[in-house]
């Protein structure tokens, strides 16, 4: 054993004693990056200067680093994708990288890469590409630290921030990213985490998730994006103190959930969304100790749902806390505050005496005729709903909270 630790470690020196940094730039051994990639070697480091390259499309196909020094600017003049990584273990950073090609069928982007593991992409920033960061085919990769900007208007003709497809162990830790299709996308990728992310002013989603398992995504901002976040076909994800704030639209959501299960949603901020959470065809998912504040609606569950658990969450100054489009209610409310509850706590042990039903009539009738909001804050409504509370008739008895809460938790 000690015998081949020695040759492991022998090599390992010899790998790193003869790895050699290569520089670029106007008064420098090499005036492009493709001149230097022709000479460097896995292990080396090539160190480009300040200045704007113009080289089309730039090969990255050996274990090197490619460093920048006070943001030198990789220029795809709208034609072409411009770094195309395509080797292992491989460092991306400290780059200004911009206008790359436009193309529906092959996906230019700024970076983009190929089948490979071990690659670190930091501290750059993207600005006007079709797609930021692209992964395929990825495992154990990091995409950390870069500011991701783009200009789309309609989301046919500009595609993802960081988009990753059929991949694993991926990092994607503190990147801003705006103006995207998607700010992040995820399609077939397992066992990663999205980590203090910012994604504002998306077309579509801040963050869009398809066929992925096994993920988390934690302390992120997902504000004025088209439609807030979308999760669908995807099982045992943990969303964690996240905050969807200000996504607002006809069929915009704070947090779309789509045919997933297993799941868990604790401690997000849900704020001035025209629906905070949006569930259809889930099952087992718990939400808990999160806070819903001044949404159109706060959790919208649909018949399709079962197995869910809603508890110690607080729901304040939200227009409808809870709808739905059925009768038949498989999921628990239990232990929330809720700011429309007008019960009382005679024992005095925080907890309600009387079952708090979220589950308010008008809420009931706009499920079915969306043109019925027109009514709102009328007489009538108010009517409607008071009476309802007194003898309920069409909201279903089992959608209740048996312990509401009588003060807000200090979530």
């Amino acid at each position: 054993m000690k015998y081949k630790l020695t040759i492991l470690l022998s090599v390992l020196v010899q790998f790193y004693s003869f790895a050699t940094t290569y520089e670029v730039g106007h008064n420098k051994p090499f005036k492009s990056i493709k001149s230097a990639l022709k000479n460097v070697k896995n292990g080396d480091s090539l160190l480009v200067y300040e200045g704007v390259y113009k080289e089309g499309n730039i090969v990255i196909n050996k274990e090197i680093k490619l460093i920048g020094k006070n943001y030198p600017v990789l220029d795809g003049q709208k034609k072409f994708e411009i770094l195309s990584v395509k080797s292992a273990n491989t460092l991306i950073c400290g780059f200004r990288v911009q206008h790359s090609g436009y193309a529906t069928l092959d996906d230019p982007g700024a970076i983009k890469v190929y089948d490979s593991h071990n690659v670190t992409i930091r501290d750059n920033i993207l600005d006007d590409n079709f797609f930021g960061i692209y992964l395929q085919y990825c495992r154990n990769c990091i995409v950390k630290n870069n500011q991701i900007q783009a200009y789309g208007i309609e989301e046919q003709q500009i595609g993802n921030g960081i988009h990753c497809w059929k991949s694993d162990s991926l990092q994607i830790i503190a990147n801003k990213i705006s103006g995207h299709r998607d700010g992040i996308y995820f399609e077939f990728v397992t066992n990663s985490i999205i980590w203090r992310n910012i994604s504002t002013g998306n077309i579509r989603y801040g963050l869009h998730f398809m066929f992925s398992n096994n993920d988390s995504y934690i302390t992120n901002v997902f504000k004025n994006n088209g439609a807030g976040v979308s999760v669908m076909f995807t099982k045992n994800v943990k969303m964690i103190n996240n905050t969807f704030e200000e996504n607002w639209g006809d069929a915009a959501y704070g947090l779309f959930l789509k045919e997933i299960s297993d799941s868990y949603i604790f401690g997000n901020h849900f704020i001035k969304n025209t629906s905070a959470i949006h569930m259809e065809g889930t099952s087992r998912i718990k939400v808990e100790r999160n806070v819903f504040e001044s949404n159109g609606w706060g959790m919208k569950i649909q018949a399709s749902c079962m197995d869910n658990e809603v508890t110690a969450n607080n729901f304040i100054g939200n227009t409808f806390d809870i709808s739905t489009n059925g009768s038949l209610v498989l999921n628990t409310f239990n232990g929330n505050y809720w700011d429309k509850y007008e019960g009382y706590d005679l024992d005095r042990n925080h907890i309600g005496d009387v079952p708090y039903h979220p589950l308010s009539l008008f809420s009931v009738i706009v499920e079915n005729n969306p043109p019925a909001m027109l009514l709102f804050r009328s007489f009538m409504v108010s009517l409607l709903d008071k009476s309802e509370k007194m003898i309920p008739s069409l909201t279903p008895d089992n959608f209740v909270d048996n312990t509401p809460l009588m003060h807000s938790l200090g979530l």
